[in-house]
């Protein structure tokens, strides 16, 4: 390793044994729903406390999946790489892109890997909001009552 933060992220071929909870891990990504812009690949979302991914230690949230027992998950919707990981038996090999520290995990929906820096900014801008709102509907409310009123 060089020192670079900013360094190729690393791929390495990762074996699981299904366990009783399946492989322990969630996915994200997909051609119909896209995890970070313009890429439609698959990443895992969330591992699963004492499951398989989580006891073997290498897989970690925000890691793309390249391939599942050989087979390249390249152009495939959210649905049919589910369908490969449900249907690919009790010894799964996976090739992972590891995630590199310098890689922004920016999910276009409403998944998380954790970030909780943007649903810091998410709360900020909302508390901002509430009291701009509040402030013009009480300025508002004062000077009503201060207007004349015009006899009907």
């Amino acid at each position: 390793m060089n020192g670079s933060a900013h360094s190729e992220p690393e791929v390495v071929d990762i074996n699981l044994k299904r366990g009783p909870a399946g492989l322990g891990f969630n996915i994200v990504g997909g051609v119909d729903q896209q995890y970070i812009m313009n890429d439609s690949g698959i990443y895992v979302a969330k591992i699963k406390e004492n499951g398989a991914a989580a006891l073997d230690g290498r897989l970690q949230e925000g890691d793309k999946i390249i391939a599942i027992n050989g087979r390249k998950l390249e152009n495939l919707s959210h649905g049919a790489a589910v369908d490969l990981f449900r249907t690919a038996g009790e010894d799964v090999q996976l090739r992972v892109q590891q995630r590199c520290l310098s890689q922004q995990n920016g999910p276009l929906g409403s998944h998380s890997d954790g970030d909780s820096s943007s649903s810091l900014n998410a709360i900020i801008t909302v508390a901002a909001l509430v009291a701009v709102i509040a402030t013009g509907f009480i300025m508002y409310k004062r000077w009503s009552l201060r207007a004349p009123r015009s006899p009907f």
